[in-house]
């Protein structure tokens, strides 16, 4: 499948600047025109990362992003001539994934793109993982047990592929953080612990309970 990449830039130049490099590059590409339908537009083309400027003419990037999150985990690099390290903070406490001022280096954000790309599924060479009767389905991220099924976000996918892939040890909370989100020093240690009990909660709603354990001041294990 090629990634399609969502492009919020009102600049026309820039925007077209983008389209160019991107589509060379074998993206799929779309580009959002009316700022006042982006949530809704990031919902319908369901992309598999988003560029996003913090300046727009409707709704701020801080704005859309917080709105994002709500719904999504995916990558959203901010692309924006906001250079102030107030901003780049705010963009990763919101959950922005990069941060690159213009005038952009095109080599260092293809790079960034392809990295976050890498990240954001979990590829193996088995798209199917089996542990304990529970079947991970990577491709379309959802975890299968008795004949029931559950669709799991992005995240959700990657953390039971991380405890599938070390079934029987201890993965402890710091290699989760790293494994996720590469920057532990701007994660909040409880946002893994939101995505873990969202989890069971799934995996309770197909009748797998008690499938991930805690260990008390070390980790999880499955």
């Amino acid at each position: 499948m090629i990634p399609k990449i969502f492009i919020v830039e009102d600049d026309c130049t820039i925007r077209t600047e983008l389209e160019t490099l991107l589509t060379g590059n074998g993206y799929h590409v779309f580009s959002v025109t009316d700022f006042s339908k982006t949530i809704q537009q990031v919902k319908t083309e369901n992309p598999q990362l988003i560029l996003l400027d913090i300046k727009l003419p409707q709704e701020s990037g801080f704005s859309l992003c917080s709105g994002i999150r709500s719904f999504s985990d995916v990558p959203i690099i901010f692309v924006t001539s906001c250079s102030t390290d107030m901003d780049e903070l705010s963009s990763i406490m919101l959950g922005g994934d990069a941060f690159i001022t213009k005038p952009y280096n095109t080599a260092i954000l293809l790079a960034k793109i392809a990295s976050l790309l890498k990240k954001s599924c979990p590829k193996t060479e088995q798209e199917i993982l089996v542990y304990q009767g529970a079947t991970l389905h990577l491709g379309s991220s959802q975890i299968e047990y008795d004949g029931h099924t559950v669709e799991l976000t992005k995240n959700e996918c990657k953390i039971l592929f991380y405890l599938f892939k070390h079934a029987g040890s201890i993965c402890t909370r710091a290699d989760l953080i790293e494994y996720l989100w590469d920057h532990q020093l701007y994660v909040d240690d409880n946002a893994l612990s939101v995505n873990v009990n969202r989890i069971r909660e799934k995996l309770s709603s197909i009748g797998l309970t008690d499938f991930i354990k805690t260990r008390h001041r070390q980790g999880y294990t499955l």
